[in-house]
This record gives structure tokens, sequence and C-alpha cells, in this order.
């Protein structure tokens, strides 16, 4: 027997006072209604209604579990109705993670952004740069970049990730700009040594063609933000995505170099830990960024 199941029954029969009426609000029949509450007879040794031929009343004991059991129904109600909602709707407490970088500069203004527009939610904000394991974690949703590998996991894609060369214009007032993609190997490279294939530098030339220019210089780092302050004070040439120069190159800070040579994009996804039930919090959390992230979405960002 299905304890709740038949307190609820049994309410609704002390309720209505009829186990006809009872069966047609539980789709069922009402043999199995009555059978329901003898159960619980059975199992409590006490009679819990009286029956005649007139109907049915409640007796002292049905009347002290009747009152006993509307409490447990309702809370179960209530249990239930709070799960739903949280799976539907925006609220609760919502662990973003993805890389530091990407992290400071873009998911943080959006996702603040999304908090003021969704009061019921609270945010748990994770930056790290290594291979995070969203389960052991308790990560709801994390941004990652680059081709996902075939998993369990639940995914939504985002938008892409561009990538552009820059240099301080007293930099190029000094050494001169590249004119083509081989000259590059004249110049000291900034050098992003997590993507890109640290010395080898891969674009698309404006015919089509695929270059592979080999690069070196005396600044290599695993940090953006330090490749882009020595692209700003003119020790050389980098190679980074469009969103960390974005602010430097509309202040004039660094120009472009080679515009219309084109550098591999990354993919960026959404990835949650399972493509079933997924959370109404977290939806709505990719929705968001899905609606902030179109076309040139580095110049629209909100500010942190």
């Amino acid at each position: 027997m299905d304890r709740l199941h038949a307190m609820q029954v049994f309410v609704r029969v002390v309720e209505t006072g009829s186990f006809s009426k009872t069966a047609r609000e539980f789709a069922t029949t009402q043999p199995t209604v009555t059978k329901l509450v003898a159960a619980l007879e059975e199992s409590l040794r006490v009679r819990l209604l009286n029956r005649n031929t007139r109907g049915i009343s409640v007796t002292e004991s049905g009347a002290l579990y009747y009152e006993k059991c509307k409490n447990i129904v309702r809370d179960a109600e209530e249990a239930d109705n709070s799960v739903r909602l949280q799976q539907t709707q925006a609220q609760g407490l919502l662990r973003i993670g993805t890389s530091v970088a990407f992290g400071r500069r873009v998911i943080t203004p959006l996702a603040l952004d999304f908090m003021a527009k969704h009061p019921q939610v609270q945010l748990d904000l994770s930056f790290e740069d290594r291979y995070t394991d969203l389960v052991a974690q308790g990560i709801d949703v994390a941004v990652r970049m680059g081709k996902l590998a075939d998993s369990t996991l639940g995914a939504r894609f985002l938008t892409t990730n561009p990538w552009v060369l820059v240099a301080s214009p007293k930099y190029l007032r000094k050494q001169g700009m590249p004119k083509k993609a081989s000259e590059l190997s004249e110049h000291p490279a900034l050098i992003y040594s997590s993507v890109l294939g640290d010395d080898v530098w891969r674009m698309t030339s404006p015919k089509g063609e695929a270059v592979t220019v080999p690069v070196a210089g005396r600044l290599r780092s695993n940090n953006l933000s330090a490749v882009l302050a020595a692209a700003r004070n003119g020790y050389g040439i980098a190679a980074m995505p469009r969103y960390v120069a974005s602010e430097s190159l509309k202040s004039g800070h660094v120009v472009e170099v080679l515009q219309g040579h084109v550098l591999p994009e990354q993919e960026i996804h959404a990835v949650f830990p399972s493509p079933k039930l997924v959370p109404g919090k977290v939806m709505a959390f990719i929705a968001y960024l899905q609606s902030r992230l179109g076309d040139r979405w580095w110049d629209d960002l909100p500010k942190a």
C-alpha cells in the first residue's frame, strides 16, 4: 500500500462524504477507494469510518486521523509544488563555472545582469582554467570553449570566440605594419601559451588560403591580461580573443594587424550535468546567454 496515496484518498472521502465522488476525483473505481480505506484501518487496527446505507460517518479516531493526514497531505503537496516550481522557474542557487579570463570579462557582467533580472536567483561563480568535473564540483552550468568531447553532459551552443592580431600604434610606428602573414615571423610575438599551438600561428588569408606562420618573442604567458598589457606597452604583436582586446581597440591603445586575415575561432557551449530534467534556472540562464551572445557580442557586454 502506498501510504501517502491512501491518506490522500481517505482525506477526500471524509471531505466529500462519498466513496464514489472520491473515486471520480482520483480517476479510479469505488471498490479501489473502499479497499484503500480498509487497508488503512487494518494497518492501524482501528475503525476510521462508519458505513451504512445512508452513507458514511467519521469515528472519533477517524476524525483525529483525518486532521493529522490533512496536514501531511498538505505538506507533501507543498513539497512537490516547490520542487516543480524550481524546475520550471529561475529561482534558487545557480552555480556557474568557466575559465578565468572569460569569466572575469564576459560571464561576470552577464551573470550580474541576469541576477538583476531574476531576483529569486542567487549566484555562485567559479572561474578556473583547469577542466572541471561538473558533477563532482556541484556546477549547475559551465561555459566552455572549443570542440566538445562526446559525453553524457547536456550542451547548448552559444556562439563563437573570434581571435584577432593586435599591436600598439607606438610599436607599429617603430617597426612597421606587416602587410602579409609571412612577415609576422620578423616581429616579436607575444604568445598566449594555452591556445593556437604556442609558437605557430594559423590563419586564413583574405583569398581563403590556409597560412601557417612560425613566431617567436620575448614574452609568453598563460594569462591573457598579461599578453594584452605587453601589447599595449609596445612589446610586439599578440594573438588573442577579440573580447579581450575589444576595449583596447576602441580606446586606440592597440590596433588590429592584418585585417582580413581570419584566425581560428573557438565554439562556445553551455554544458550541464545531464540533458534530462534540466532545472528552470539553468535553462533560463542559457537562454539569456544566447540572447546576449549574438553578432559582435564582445561590443555589447554590460559593465560589471
